[in-house]
């Protein structure tokens, strides 16, 4: 009995001590109010074990897609675009109304409210990570 309980308590260290993997979740598209103009994605970036740093967002949902970022300049909320984000190790940035966000251009006009559509971020060190992103309605709660 004392070996399967020592077995027991090793495999649940050695999982506690597993260093945290870079990963994105929480994505969605709010689509526009009006058709042909750009949609917006968000989406959660968590770091791993370094730091890295995120160049470009691209979905098949767009022609094109910019970083961007939204702030408060002499009282009036402007919008920036962004070359590259740092994710810091463990570190959390949100993409959320009204802050960092990615501008999609040229939104296939065939998605709709409800959708779910594969966004695609890449990294400096040349790695990509995929989340599936649930589109909604220009006057939609955020998912």
């Amino acid at each position: 009995m004392r070996p399967l309980i020592a077995i027991g308590l090793a495999l649940a260290l050695a999982a506690c001590g597993r260093p945290p993997e870079l990963h994105a979740d929480k994505a969605w598209i709010r689509l526009p109010a009006v058709p042909g103009r750009p949609a917006a994605a968000y989406f959660t970036v968590t770091g791993g074990t370094a730091k890295t740093t995120l160049l470009a967002v691209s979905t098949p949902a767009a022609l094109k897609a910019e970083l961007h970022e939204s702030m408060e300049h002499h009282g009036m909320m402007q919008m920036a675009p962004l070359g590259q984000v740092d994710v810091g190790p463990g570190a959390t940035v949100s993409f959320a109304p009204g802050g960092r966000h990615v501008m999609l251009f040229g939104v296939n006009p065939k998605l709709k409210p409800g959708d779910i559509t594969p966004v695609t971020l890449q990294f400096a060190e040349g790695r990509n990570l995929e989340v599936e992103a649930k589109v909604v309605g220009a006057a939609d709660p955020a998912p």
